[in-house]
């Protein structure tokens, strides 16, 4: 199975996500978060935590499928996130801006 972060995280970076999570799979950058797929258990247990919805399993959305490939190659090279740090500045802002 496959879970990926998407665009919906860019520019909020919550890390509500990462406290129910088992394992180390979790990592950032600059503007959001990313799943390493190879050490994802696909427990779920991140999808009901994130606040901006941004968290898809299989079967993956169409118009979120290329976030499969982004996760994969960031995960890769960007450090673990794996505790809650506060989110980007204009955060709220943008999780309202989404309806959420």
């Amino acid at each position: 199975m496959t879970t990926v972060v998407t665009d919906n995280c860019v520019k909020c970076r919550f890390t509500d996500c990462v406290v129910p999570c088992p394992v180390d799979c979790f990592h950032y950058d600059d503007e959001c978060l990313y799943i390493d797929m190879d050490v994802c258990i696909d427990c779920s247990a991140c999808i009901p935590a994130c606040p901006v919805e941004a968290i898809f399993e299989d079967p993956i959305p169409e118009e979120h499928k290329h976030w499969i490939a982004i996760n994969a190659e960031r995960s890769k090279v960007l450090p673990v996130c794996n505790e809650k740090w506060d989110p980007l500045p204009g955060a709220e802002e943008r999780k309202k801006a989404l309806g959420l």
